[in-house]
């Protein structure tokens, strides 16, 4: 235990050229700049709709979200797999939409 700490701490006393500072520095930045377009590109894909225009073409627009609408479970089940339930559309009498099942 107390040779992985010397190792350490002797890691840490060693000098940096300013170069390697200043590269480790741009790599963290340009590595920072990806991860926060990649989560822009994750909420706008997650965007909220109106009207089912404003949703992916076969999807509908249920209390602000986009869903895949259905008529039975089946529809929601590739291959008879478990997975999401047809669940009634309250304000949208006659039509379902595939949901987590709850269970």
């Amino acid at each position: 235990m107390n040779n992985r700490f010397d190792e350490l701490t002797n890691g840490l006393a060693q000098s940096v050229t300013r170069r390697a500072a200043l590269k480790k520095f741009g790599v963290g930045l340009a590595g920072m700049a990806l991860a926060c377009f990649g989560l822009a590109n994750k909420t706008e894909a997650a965007k909220s709709c109106r009207v089912d225009s404003d949703c992916p073409k076969g999807r509908i627009c249920l209390t602000g979200q986009c869903y895949t609408p259905c008529n039975s479970a089946k529809d929601c089940r590739p291959n008879n797999s478990t997975g999401p339930c047809c669940w009634p559309a309250i304000e949208r009498p006659g039509i379902g939409y595939c949901a987590n099942c709850g269970f």
